[in-house]
C-alpha cells in the first residue's frame, strides 16, 4: 500500500538506471539523512557518538572499499588493513609537513597514496585469481605492516613508535585532539562517508561498474565482448585501496587520536571482510549493515546484560562475539550468500506486491 511504483513512469535510460528510482526510496533516504545529520547529534550522547556511530561509519567506509573490489569485481583481498595503514601514515606525514593546510584536504588526499600502493599490489591479479590472489594480497598485508613498524620515518621517529595526531582546527573549531568534541568529529566522518558512498554508488551504476560486474561474473566472456581486463582490474584495486586509505586516515585522526602499527594488522582485514560477507557482497547498503551489526554486537553485549543485572566480563564478551560472528558467517554463506542486503531487498519486494503472495 505504501510502497508502490504505480504512476512513477521512467522515460529515459538515466531515470531507469538511477540509484534510487522509486520516490519512496528517495523519501526514505531523506529521512535517514535527516536523522543522521540532525537527530543523532541532538539526541545522541557522547558515549553513543564516540563508541557507536563514529567507529561504525569508519568501518562502513572500509567495507565499501573492500566491497568495490570483492563484491563488484570478484577479486578477494586480505590487504585491507595494510591499505588503511598507508592512508593513515600518509595523512600523518602530510599534516606534519603542511600544518597550515586543513585536515579536510589531507583526509581525501591521503587516499591517493593508498591507491598507488593498491595498484602496485594489484598487478598479480592480471595473472592469478582465486586462492592465489588471496595469498598475494595477504603478502601485501604482512609487508605493509612490517614497513609501518620498521621504518621510523613514517611515524617521525617518535619514541613511542606510534602516530600521534596533532591538534587541528576548522574555522577555529577543533576537529582533532583532546579539545575536539564528539559532535564535530561525527559530522566530519558522516560527511566523508556520505560523499564517498555517493561517488561509489554513481561509479558502480555507470560504465565502470558494469565492466567490473562483467569481470566478476566471467572474466573470459567480459574480455570477449571488449572489456580490457588489465585496466578494469587495476582500476578496481586502485579505487578500493583509495577508499580504504581514507577510512584508515579517518580511523586514526577522527576516532583513535593515536595509533600503533599493530592497529593495521591482519585482524582488521578479516574484520572488514566479515562485514562485507554478512552485509552483502555487491551492495552499498550491505556495507553499512555489516559494519553496524559486527561493531554494535560487542557494544550491546557489554551494556545490555549489566543493565539487566547480569554481570559479564570482557573476556566473555570477546568469546561470545567470536562465536556469534562465526555462526552468522556460516549461516549467511549457506542460507543467504548475499547477506543482509538481500534480506532487505526481499522485504522491499514483498512490500511492493503486498497483500498478494510473493
Amino acid at each position: 500500500m505504501f510502497y508502490r511504483e504505480a504512476g512513477q513512469y521512467k522515460t529515459t535510460y538515466a531515470a531507469d538506471m538511477a540509484i534510487f528510482p522509486l520516490r519512496q526510496d528517495r523519501i526514505g533516504l531523506a529521512v535517514i539523512l535527516a536523522i543522521a545529520f540532525v537527530g543523532i547529534p541532538l539526541l545522541g550522547t557522547r558515549f553513543f557518538l564516540d563508541v557507536v556511530m563514529i567507529p561504525m561509519l569508519v568501518y562502513a567506509l572500509a567495507a565499501i572499499g573492500l566491497n568495490l573490489l570483492a563484491g563488484y569485481t570478484g577479486l578477494l583481498s586480505l590487504g585491507t588493513g595494510g591499505f588503511m595503514g598507508v592512508g593513515a601514515f600518509a595523512c600523518y606525514k602530510l599534516t606534519t609537513w603542511f600544518p597550515d593546510i586543513s585536515l579536510l584536504i589531507w583526509l581525501p588526499v591521503s587516499g591517493l597514496f593508498s591507491a598507488a600502493i593498491g595498484a602496485l599490489f594489484g598487478l598479480p591479479s592480471l595473472r592469478i585469481k582465486g586462492f592465489y590472489l588471496v595469498v598475494a594480497t595477504l603478502a601485501s598485508q604482512f609487508f605493509l605492516q612490517w614497513c609501518f613498524a620498521r621504518i621510523p620515518w613514517l611515524y617521525n621517529y617518535n619514541v613511542s613508535g606510534a602516530i600521534e595526531v596533532p591538534r587541528r582546527t576548522l574555522f577555529g573549531l577543533p576537529i582533532t585532539g583532546a579539545q575536539a568534541s564528539s559532535v564535530t568529529r561525527y559530522y566530519v566522518v558522516l560527511c566523508l562517508a556520505a560523499v564517498v558512498t555517493l561517488l561509489a554508488s554513481n561509479l558502480v551504476h555507470g560504465r565502470i561498474g558494469r565492466a567490473w560486474m562483467a569481470v566478476r561474473d566471467m572474466d573470459i566472456a567480459a574480455e570477449l565482448i571488449g572489456i580490457r581486463l588489465m585496466p578494469a582490474k587495476l582500476l578496481a584495486f586502485t579505487v578500493s585501496s583509495y577508499v580504504c586509505g581514507v577510512a584508515g586516515a579517518a580511523m586514526v585522526f577522527l576516532w583513535y587520536g593515536s595509533a600503533e602499527p599493530e592497529v593495521f594488522s591482519i585482524d582488521i582485514s578479516f574484520l572488514v571482510l566479515f562485514m562485507v560477507i554478512i552485509g552483502g557482497l555487491g551492495s552499498m547498503i550491505g556495507s553499512f549493515l555489516g559494519a553496524a551489526l559486527i561493531h554494535v554486537l560487542p557494544v550491546l553485549l557489554r551494556t545490555v546484560p549489566p543493565a539487566l543485572g547480569v554481570p559479564i566480563s570482557s573476556a566473555t564478551v570477546e568469546h561470545l562475539t567470536f562465536m556469534i560472528v562465526g555462526t552468522l558467517i556460516i549461516v549467511f554463506l549457506i542460507a543467504e550468500p548475499l547477506g543482509l542486503a538481500r534480506l532487505w531487498q526481499t522485504t522491499k519486494q514483498k512490500l511492493r506486491v503486498w497483500p498478494f503472495p510473493y
